[in-house]
């Protein structure tokens, strides 16, 4: 048996901006780039054909979203702006180090975590002080699929060593990080198995 943890919600807390285009603006201004004055609807658009399942960068997604009311900007540009963006306060939830160290001595232990900023998976464990705790971080922005999509739950298991069918990915959303049912695995819901209780649930089922 493996297990994957979700990040966002599951182990860790943060303040999401209320409205990402805006500072996504913001930021694009302050490196110069004149952004259009129906920013917010072009933010909103979809500007890249990408298969159903797939991750779209957010600096492709912006950059591409500039492009389509003709404004240039160069990509290194518009990646630090979007990083600048999203870098939020973090918080640990309670249980989050010792339910992680208690679970790998189980078996391998992953993470598996949707998002589409880069440096923002990373940066968040290291704030959250959970860096060097996993076998193995899979990022929807580093494979791209995100979940449910089976390729996510399929590229966390191969960099685990394991096939997805003998997976338990802990998560707080059904509906994405529940796809690994798709494939086989098991889903635990922290909503309903807090983080201090799941070492010894998952040990009882051995």
């Amino acid at each position: 048996m493996a297990v994957t943890f979700d990040l966002f919600g599951t182990l860790v807390d943060v303040e999401y901006p209320s409205d990402p285009a805006e500072i996504v603006a913001r930021e694009l201004e302050s490196r110069g780039v004149e952004v259009p004055d129906d920013w917010h609807a072009a933010y909103g658009e979809r500007h890249v054909d990408a298969p159903v399942g797939a991750e779209v960068p957010l600096p492709a997604h912006v950059a591409h979203a500039l492009n389509s009311r003709g404004v240039d900007a160069a990509d290194n540009v518009v990646r630090h702006a979007v990083v600048a963006a999203f870098d939020p306060d973090v918080t640990r939830r309670d249980g989050a180090l010792a339910a992680v160290r208690d679970v790998s001595e189980q078996g391998p232990v992953g993470l598996l975590s949707n998002c589409a900023v880069p440096e923002l998976v990373p940066k968040t464990l290291i704030r959250a002080r959970l860096r060097g705790e996993f076998d193995a971080v899979t990022t929807s922005i580093g494979c791209g699929w995100r979940k449910p999509h089976a390729k996510a739950f399929e590229t966390a298991a191969e960099s685990l060593g394991v096939d997805p069918a003998s997976l338990v990915h802990v998560g707080d959303d059904p509906e994405t990080d529940g796809g690994i049912e798709e494939v086989g695995g098991r889903f635990v819901d922290v909503t309903e198995t807090p983080l201090d209780g799941l070492a010894a649930q998952l040990e009882a089922e051995l």
